[in-house]
């Protein structure tokens, strides 16, 4: 095989499209968010939960949403520095904490939230599989 020249010249870069700004920095895998996000077309109009785990240095945030085709929606949200109003004292970031916190999230906001977004349904749109 002889030798061949590699040709990326102005016609090449002229129509070259970048990737997504998350996918270039490596933070977000599109297709493992596709998966996880879309709802089976036999499920009809019925949001798919997730819950959002984020731990920083100070807090941790759980919250649950769901993908609509604007955006996702943020059904509820709890914080660890409400933790002490619940009888926690210290502690608020370490692994008994979150815990603590997923189920306190899951129990008290998503029962009251799922309720009152089911009053609020009316021309939703979710994502879909096609």
């Amino acid at each position: 095989m002889g030798f061949v020249k590699v040709v990326k010249n102005k016609a090449y870069f002229k129509r070259y499209q970048v990737k997504f700004r998350r996918r270039r920095e490596g933070k977000t895998d599109y297709c493992a968010h596709k998966r996880l996000v879309i709802q089976d077309k036999n499920k009809y109009n019925t949001p798919k939960y997730r819950m959002i785990v984020r731990v920083t240095n100070r807090d941790i945030t759980c919250q649950i949403a769901y993908a609509c085709i604007e955006g996702d929606v943020i059904v509820c949200a709890a914080y660890a520095h409400e933790l002490p109003k619940y009888g926690g004292k210290v502690g608020l970031t370490n692994y008994a904490a979150e815990l603590k916190w997923y189920s306190r999230t899951y129990l008290f906001n998503m029962q009251k939230a799922v309720k009152e977004e089911e009053r609020n349904k009316s021309d939703m749109r979710h994502i879909e599989n096609k």
